[in-house]
């Protein structure tokens, strides 16, 4: 990579509480030595104990915030997080389209909060499959979601790897398919695309500080991506940063508290 460091524009939602959305975002690229852009699609009032509100952008600020950032600072990377509505999934994908040739993007299909919380509705499922997956170099479900996608269950190991092929076939170039809700002692991840398989593993931490993961874990993988690393290498880097952010968890609030996203990893 050239001196100039790795830009992320992250398209997502405030979480109030700091741990996961946009401010997770921020502090996951700053921490892996990428510059942090955003454009906020909704604010939500939450804590550790769950969501209590969601204050929507309006559409054309949604789009003013994107393309101030692309025609000024630029971009190395995407990363798409909380888009709860179909007429913010347009908006994303209206913008983003003429970019996305040449930026990557990961796509995180954020559907519902750790407390269980619905943050995306029901009816804009299907334009977030039409319109924005296609786009996508990356999209990185849990299993509710992929079910979600797939429209099959997700029962053990062996049947991610069809559920994933199935997910590709909405027209990403890669899944990446985090199986953290199975049970079991290890934890496994599938990262498919049309022509190989990689498998990661990682021994379970039992831990409720877990808020966040998910939009940790693909910040990181767009940090990757946009500092010219390989997309596998980008998910392991991606996950060891998780697993020690979980180990070294603060241990704040009453609920699913978050990660302790300032640590370093190796190549970094």
């Amino acid at each position: 990579m050239a001196s100039q460091k790795a830009r992320i524009l992250i398209i997502a939602g405030s979480d109030s509480g700091g741990g996961a959305g946009v401010q997770g975002d921020i502090k996951t690229v700053t921490c892996l030595k990428g510059y942090a852009a955003t454009a906020i699609t909704a604010i939500t009032a939450q804590n550790t104990q769950g969501v209590f509100g969601i204050h929507d952008v309006p559409d054309d600020f949604i789009r003013k915030q994107i393309t101030l950032v692309l025609e000024d600072i630029g971009a190395d990377a995407f990363k798409t997080g909380m888009l709860h509505t179909i007429s913010v999934i347009e908006t994303v994908a209206d913008t983003i389209a003429p970019y996305t040739q040449t930026i990557p993007l990961v796509l995180d299909p954020v559907m519902f909060a750790k407390g269980g919380a619905a943050l995306l509705q029901p009816d804009a499922l299907e334009t977030l499959k039409k319109r924005l997956i296609p786009m996508a170099t990356l999209i990185t479900p849990n299993l509710p979601e992929a079910e979600f996608l797939a429209g099959v269950s997700v029962r053990s190991v062996n049947d991610m790897q069809a559920v994933a092929e199935r997910i590709l076939q909405l027209g990403c170039k890669a899944v990446l398919l985090k199986g953290g809700h199975l049970e079991g002692d290890m934890v496994t991840d599938l990262l498919v695309s049309a022509h190989e398989t990689h498998v990661f593993t990682s021994p379970r931490l039992n831990s409720t500080h877990t808020h966040g993961t998910g939009c940790t874990l693909a910040s990181a993988i767009a940090t990757g991506l946009a500092q010219g690393m390989t997309l596998k290498d980008s998910v392991n880097r991606a996950r060891d940063y998780v697993y020690k952010a979980i180990e070294l968890a603060p241990k704040l609030g009453k609920g699913h508290g978050p990660l302790e996203h300032a640590h370093t990893v190796q190549n970094t």
